[in-house]
């Protein structure tokens, strides 16, 4: 077999690959009831980024050079898109906001039911930039979307708390966790949040 013939097929098989995973960034948010979840940020240039540069190697016109350039980069978007794709296999909501710059922000977030509630957690700065705390709020969650009040909480105990029945419920945070992609302990700028249902419903 020709080396060319071998780096021919490489470029097929990872393309394939690729595309399949560009696909499935998007078709797995139909699995969760209620609105679609359309990819955002690095979620969404995963996806994109995969068909293109699937499509790219897939492409028996494409030209040699381009096709080792695309295979080259397609570690990074493989990363980025299987992460979209790994974050939305088990349960996550919405929690529509408004970010910094007073635009609507549907923010995707993994939860988990305490014993008082209904739990998420995130980065300080995040809950902040999006002035979550007491904030009358829109949660998507089951296919239903009702008001709730972010309640917010720094103190560690709950925090670790929070972030331990996350690593417990979630597969994807305990299997990137044991690669090094997800923290096992949540770090000092993290916070919990508590949903509580809107005064008068």
């Amino acid at each position: 077999m020709s080396e060319s013939s071998t780096s021919s097929k490489l470029q097929t098989v990872v393309g394939c690959g690729l595309l399949a995973v560009g696909v499935a960034v998007f078709a797995v948010r139909l699995q969760h009831e209620g609105a679609y979840a359309v990819p955002r940020g690095g979620n969404l240039f995963g996806g994109l980024g995969a068909l293109l540069f699937g499509g790219v190697l897939v492409w028996s016109a494409t030209p040699r050079a381009l096709g080792w350039l695309a295979l080259a980069a397609s570690p990074v978007v493989l990363f980025f898109g299987l992460y979209a794709t790994m974050a939305e296999f088990e349960e996550v909501v919405s929690l529509y906001a408004i970010d910094g710059a007073g635009r609507p922000a549907e923010l995707r977030l993994w939860i988990v039911d305490h014993e008082d509630g209904e739990w998420v957690g995130m980065p300080r700065k995040k809950a902040i930039e999006h002035a979550l705390d007491g904030a009358r709020l829109e949660l998507l969650r089951d296919g239903e979307t009702r008001c709730v009040v972010p309640v917010l909480y720094e103190d560690r105990p709950t925090v670790t708390a929070i972030h331990a029945l996350k690593l417990e419920k979630y597969a994807v945070a305990r299997a990137a966790a044991g690669i090094g992609l997800y923290p096992r302990e949540a770090g000092e700028a993290s916070v919990s949040l508590r949903f509580d249902s809107c005064p008068g419903g």
